[in-house]
């Protein structure tokens, strides 16, 4: 029986969002897994609470986050 824990940083994603991630990892261990395993897969959303969370060194806030997800992305 798989668990899947994803950590999130809080006030990041909406609850709509949150649901789409549990279905589609769900439909992914199962393509995996197969069928039989559905019900038995696991998988557990946890907000992390914003500046709680580092990379590189760096705190990274809730803010941030929206500041990356609204920046154009870079084309080669």
């Amino acid at each position: 029986m798989p668990l899947i824990n994803v950590k999130l940083i809080e006030n990041v994603f909406t609850p709509a969002q949150k649901q789409e991630m549990i279905e589609k990892i769900t439909d992914t261990m199962v393509a995996i897994e197969g069928e039989t395993m559905r019900g038995v897969t696991w998988v557990c959303v946890e907000e992390v609470q914003s500046g709680d969370w580092g990379i590189g060194g760096q705190c990274l806030t809730t803010e941030a986050v929206h500041e990356l997800q609204a920046a154009e992305p870079v084309t080669a």
